[in-house]
């Protein structure tokens, strides 16, 4: 039997409200506050407002695990038991904002959290838990495969009391929205280190330094994603003080590793969301129309397609919340193979199940009139962020290998 603590149970009931209350009802506005602004990168007045009523209910930063509750106001969750409040988020897709637990923010944050200084903590961290900045995290590059950290090939040089960047990242979300004030960049400072492993180093950006140059938004199948968005940057002689190295020089494959395995969960509890929307409304919706004279309900590739849909949700939701048991238990390094067959798995199944849902819907599915398309493009690219399904297959393929044949 699933048991969640008491607190996640009260904070599952307090969230389902507030997001019945506020978001829910607000949706077409959000995106017609967004389609309306000058600047589509900049703040949107119905975020701002949701986010001051989630911080006063004190449903704000509710990822931050028990062993990082030193920053937490409600003393820290588990995995396990922030996945359902994440899976209630993820059914609106840019309501995670409103609680301050939305991608990038919560690995950036996190990032601070672990091997920031205190300096930089104060200058950037504690902002960023308030709300009142964001950051960005810049490793992807356009030139190589960064499925592998250690192709990156932006260049960090040290002269004197400064780092000097020098390359192109792309992909980079949040880069172009204005509450970011920083960016935390992964390149390589000792290209020559005998391990791959120790040549880069990650270093923080301020958004406005003279040599950072956002090149443009991308798109996502047709997508901009904003006021977020994800973008294409350039670096051209950026200097930075040597303080604003994080943990120190040649650790930036560390921390890319530190940082990645919560957030890829979080991708995985959050689509469990949107999957779980999008059958509700497809169910609804087959009860109102009617093809071939009787209702698409009463059709038998409709009942089956709907089965299959609510058996695939299940399964992901199983599978992510025993990993999220076996990260609390051990940890993220002793539990990589299980997020790895969830990083592999669920955006998959969601793309499917959110595909046979959209077809239920006919034409409208693909509009904007309903969440589907948008869900469908988030878990799609759910499948390249993080790491590509084919580098998290070889990965597991290779550790099971070994489990079962030493």
């Amino acid at each position: 039997m699933i048991t969640f603590s008491e607190q996640s149970m009260q904070l599952q009931e307090a969230l389902e409200a507030f997001m019945a209350a506020h978001v829910f009802p607000n949706e077409h506005v959000y995106h017609e506050q967004v389609a309306a602004m000058d600047n589509r990168f900049g703040l949107v007045p119905i975020m701002e407002s949701l986010r001051e009523k989630a911080k006063a209910e004190g449903l704000w930063n509710l990822f931050i695990p028990p062993k990082l509750s030193e920053w937490s106001d409600h003393g820290g969750l588990s995995n396990f038991d922030y996945a359902p409040l994440a899976e209630i988020m993820g059914r609106v897709i840019w309501s995670p904002e409103v609680f301050n637990c939305n991608a990038p923010n919560t690995g950036n944050m996190e990032v601070f959290m672990k091997y920031g200084t205190p300096e930089q903590q104060e200058r950037w961290l504690k902002p960023m838990l308030a709300g009142d900045m964001a950051a960005a995290y810049a490793m992807t590059e356009p030139q190589v495969a960064s499925s592998d950290a250690t192709n990156v090939e932006l260049s960090i040089v040290r002269d004197g009391d400064e780092w000097v960047l020098n390359g192109r990242k792309w992909f980079i979300t949040s880069a172009m929205y204005e509450r970011t004030g920083v960016f935390i960049v992964m390149g390589k400072s000792d290209p020559n280190n005998a391990s791959r492993h120790l040549q880069q180093s990650q270093v923080l950006v301020p958004d406005g330094t003279p040599g950072l140059i956002k090149v443009r938004p991308l798109t996502t199948l047709g997508y901009d994603d904003a006021p977020q968005g994800h973008a294409e940057i350039r670096f051209e002689d950026v200097r930075v003080p040597a303080e604003n190295v994080l943990l120190g020089e040649g650790r930036g494959f560390e921390i890319a590793q530190g940082r990645l395995g919560p957030g890829r969960m979080h991708h995985c509890m959050r689509l469990i969301g949107a999957g779980q929307r999008t059958l509700e409304m497809a169910c609804q919706r087959v009860t109102e129309r009617e093809t071939f004279g009787k209702p698409l309900a009463q059709h038998q590739s409709v009942r089956e397609d709907i089965a299959d849909c609510f058996s695939d949700i299940e399964m992901a939701r199983l599978l992510v919340l025993k990993t999220c048991a076996k990260m609390d238990q051990v940890g993220a390094q002793e539990a990589k193979d299980m997020i790895a067959a969830a990083k592999i798995s669920v955006p998959r199944m969601m793309q499917q199940v959110i595909d046979k849902c959209m077809q239920m819907f006919g034409a409208g599915g693909l509009t904007e009139d309903f969440p589907m398309a948008e869900f469908f493009n988030y878990a799609r690219w759910c499948r390249q962020a993080d790491g590509p399904d084919q580098v998290h297959q070889m990965a597991l393929g290779r550790q099971l290998i070994k489990r079962y044949t030493e």
